[in-house]
C-alpha cells in the first residue's frame, strides 16, 4: 500500500477561509485576501495535495480558485448541493465552517471529481455581464408587475425605473456583444447560434455557465434530463432537479423556439406527444436533445446543418 493521497477542503466565506486536510485532520483559518491567498498557496504546495475541493459560492470562491490554480495546484470547484448531500450520508448533520471543510476534504478523497480550470479575466467579465443582464430582467419584471393597481404617482416612479433598466440593459448587451467578438469566444458562439432557436443571449449564458460544453462525455450532460421516479411496479412522473438551473433556464425559451422553427426538434417533439408524453415533459426532452446537439457540434467544431443528426 502506498501513501494515502492528501486532499484538502476549503470552506469559503467573504472574509475568511477554513482549510481542512485529509488524512492528517489538520485544520486552520486564514483571511480571504490576496496576501493570505499567496501564503496559503505556498503552504498547500508544500503538502502536495492530489486534489483541493472548493464549493461554488457565488463570487467569493473565484479569487481562491484563481490564486491556487496560478500556483499550479489541483483545484476542483463543486456544487454545494452535492457536498451537502454527501455530508448527510456521513451523518454530519451539524454545519459549521470547520465541519464543512472536513466534509469537502473527505468528498475529494472518495468522489472522482474533475479539476476545474480557473477562469481568466475575460471569462469573469463575461460571466458578470450575463449575471447582471439576468438580474436586470428579473428586476424589470418585478417592477412591471407592480404597475397594476399602483397610484399615478407610483406609476411615474416605476416607469422611470423601467427606463433606467432599459438603458442599463442596452449597455450590458453592447458590452456582451463586444466581449463575445473576442477570438476565444467568437467561434464557439458562432457554432451555438447556428442552431435554430439559440440567440446571442442564450449563447452567452451557455459559454459562461457551461464552459466545458464539447469537452465532457455525452452522459455527463444531464443537467436538463428528466429523472426517473420508479419503484417496483410504480412509475412516477419524470422531473428535473439539480444540475445547473441557469443552463435549464437559458435553454427553455430557445427550446420553445426550436420546437417551432427547428425541423429536427419539432419532429422529435411531435413524435413524443403522439406517443402520449405530456407536453411539458416533451419540452424537457427537447431541451436535453437540443443540449446534446450543441454538445456534438461544439465537440466537432462544426456549424449546424438542417440534416445534421448527432452521434449517439
Amino acid at each position: 500500500m502506498g501513501p494515502v493521497p492528501v486532499t484538502v477542503g476549503i470552506d469559503v466565506a467573504k472574509a475568511t477561509l477554513v482549510i481542512a486536510v485529509r488524512p492528517t485532520g489538520e485544520c486552520w483559518e486564514t483571511p480571504n485576501d490576496p496576501r493570505a491567498l499567496s501564503r496559503l498557496a505556498r503552504r498547500l504546495r508544500a503538502l502536495g495535495p492530489a486534489r483541493i475541493i472548493v464549493e461554488a459560492t457565488g463570487r467569493y470562491h473565484v479569487p481562491v480558485h484563481r490564486a491556487l490554480a496560478e500556483a499550479d495546484l489541483p483545484v476542483a470547484v463543486v456544487n454545494p448541493r452535492q457536498t451537502r448531500a454527501f455530508a448527510k450520508t456521513l451523518n454530519r448533520l451539524a454545519k459549521t465552517d470547520s465541519i464543512d471543510a472536513h466534509v469537502l476534504a473527505h468528498y475529494g478523497a472518495v468522489i472522482p471529481v474533475r479539476l476545474t480550470p480557473a477562469p481568466d479575466a475575460a471569462t469573469v467579465a463575461l460571466h458578470d455581464l450575463v449575471v447582471r443582464r439576468r438580474q436586470l430582467i428579473e428586476m424589470r419584471t418585478a417592477e412591471s408587475n407592480r404597475l397594476d393597481g399602483a397610484s399615478d404617482a407610483i406609476r411615474r416612479l416605476i416607469r422611470a425605473q423601467l427606463r433606467s433598466f432599459a438603458r442599463q440593459l442596452a449597455l450590458v448587451e453592447r458590452e456582451l456583444a463586444q466581449i463575445l467578438q473576442a477570438p476565444r469566444f467568437r467561434d464557439r458562439v458562432a457554432i451555438l447560434q447556428s442552431v435554430p432557436g439559440i440567440g446571442a443571449q442564450s449563447a452567452a449564458t451557455l459559454v459562461t455557465e457551461l464552459p466545458e460544453l464539447g469537452e465532457l462525455s455525452h452522459k455527463r450532460l444531464a443537467s436538463v434530463a428528466p429523472l426517473n421516479r420508479d419503484s417496483g411496479s410504480f412509475r412516477g412522473r419524470r422531473t428535473t432537479w439539480g444540475g445547473r438551473r441557469t443552463v435549464r433556464s437559458a435553454l427553455y425559451m430557445p427550446t420553445l423556439a426550436a420546437i417551432r422553427f427547428n425541423h429536427d426538434i419539432r419532429t422529435f417533439y411531435q413524435r413524443l406527444v403522439a406517443n402520449g408524453r405530456p407536453k411539458q415533459l416533451a419540452v424537457i426532452a427537447c431541451q436535453h436533445k437540443l443540449l446534446t446537439i450543441l454538445y456534438a457540434l461544439t465537440k466537432q467544431h462544426r456549424l449546424w446543418e438542417a440534416t445534421y443528426v448527432p452521434a449517439a
